[in-house]
């Protein structure tokens, strides 16, 4: 059996921080169609989403260094715990896990970064009753103001993943790159 693990945001878009935008219903619908095509080739395991675990839905935007603060290591090795039990169990020939670029827990090479003591935790709070348009609009304001930026680095969560399983494939999504995130995903499971 050949195994493909994927951030579950991928494939239902309202886990993401802000609530779905355009490119989160694309990004889906694209994977589901590829997923479709490619059944018969591989299972698929979509983990519990790391932040919505920690946090729950919606959350502002936050790096890898505040969801660290506030306790993400060990939910990564929980999820880390779970996908190693079902390893165990179906013992898979091949394995690819699937991280989103820029993730602060499911980035494989990208994820985000910020000063956690200028966080203004307060907003995690506030953030739960806002209505979408809002949320949108003030996340776009919280990464402007708390300096986000992509940088190389995995997510919490990957961090623990290449530990554990250095032995798996390992593919990031890039939701503003579609088209190309889908034809390596194609390359690796045609690989497999």
């Amino acid at each position: 059996m050949k195994l493909l693990i994927m951030a579950p945001c991928l494939l239902s878009p309202f886990y993401v921080y802000r609530g779905a935008k355009e490119k989160e219903y694309k990004t889906s619908e694209k994977l589901l169609s590829f997923l479709a095509e490619h059944k018969g080739k591989m299972k698929i395991l979509t983990y519990p989403c790391p932040e919505y675990e920690l946090i729950g839905w919606p959350r502002p935007p936050m790096s890898k260094e505040v969801f660290e603060k506030l306790g993400m290591r060990e939910k990564a090795e929980n999820i880390a715990d779970f996908i190693g039990r079902v390893l165990t169990e179906e013992k898979p020939e091949k394995i690819v896990f699937l991280g989103v670029k820029g993730s602060p827990t499911c980035g494989v090479f990208h994820t985000t970064s910020s000063n956690p003591e200028t966080f203004p935790y307060k907003a995690i709070q506030e953030f739960f009753y806002l209505p979408k348009e809002e949320r949108i609009k003030r996340s776009k304001e919280l990464m402007k103001e708390q300096g986000f930026e992509v940088v190389q680095g995995e997510g919490v969560l990957f961090e623990v993943l290449k530990r554990r399983f250095p032995d798996a494939v390992y593919l990031e999504f890039d939701k503003d790159s579609i088209e190309e995130s889908i034809e390596k995903l194609k390359e690796a499971v045609e690989g497999l």
